[in-house]
């Protein structure tokens, strides 16, 4: 499904916005083997998201980096996706893309048409980061931002020290986030709308367009 920058659809009008456009988007959740993409696409999605992930084998203990801990039993092979009503007037579609360096021939299909991408990184296995940040950096005009998963809620690095270990430009916006938490995940989403828009402002001769702003605390539909 591609999503032309931002869309004007009359038909996904709601019940207590009658009259009012619905702005859609696409968003890309990108990052390497088992950073958390299914996980936050499932938090915030307000339909049962589609996930086509398989069983995980012995097979694949010489060819996938397992996370730490070994409570991962299944993994994304083609795409999720999930959708979320950040806004009344602003509808998101999400893409999660595989992470597993055999199928990262999908990415170019799944960031077609997209808005902007968030890259999810654990910390505790920084070098699983580079390949997504590497591909949006030189390999997409997609806009991005880094967002570091709090597993367990902890913060493991200073976001200064995550910036410099990524040699990541400080012009792209690095944040944290808890894929559990739909507040936290939502709040993720909008950083990366308001980025892409904050560009596309820049880009436009000084014409500005304004968005609908996200809800303050997110709720689910």
């Amino acid at each position: 499904m591609d999503s032309s920058g931002y869309r004007s659809d009359d038909e996904s009008r709601s019940g207590t916005d009658a009259g009012l456009l619905t702005i859609s988007a696409k968003i890309v959740v990108a990052g390497g083997f088992g950073v958390g993409k299914t996980t936050l696409v499932g938090s915030v999605s307000e339909v049962p998201p589609l996930n086509t992930d398989a069983w995980m084998t012995e097979a694949s203990e010489n060819v996938d980096d397992l996370p730490p801990g070994g409570g991962k039993s299944t993994t994304t092979v083609a795409m999720d996706f999930g959708r979320i009503t950040l806004h009344s007037d602003l509808l998101l579609y999400l893409f999660g893309t595989p992470g597993q360096a055999r199928f990262w021939f999908l990415w170019d299909d799944l960031s077609r048409g997209a808005l902007g991408a968030i890259v999810l990184v654990d910390t505790r296995r920084i070098d699983e980061s580079f390949a997504a940040i590497n591909y949006f950096e030189n390999d997409s005009d997609l806009p991005f931002i880094v967002a570091v998963n709090r597993f367990d809620g902890q913060l493991e690095h200073d976001l200064d020290e995550v910036r410099d270990a990524l040699a990541l430009a400080p012009e792209i916006p690095l944040i944290t986030c808890d894929a559990r938490d739909p507040a936290s995940a939502a709040e993720a989403l909008r950083t990366v709308v308001e980025h892409t828009m904050s560009l596309a402002e820049v880009s436009d001769s000084g014409r500005r367009t304004d968005l609908p702003r996200p809800r303050s605390e997110y709720s689910r539909a």
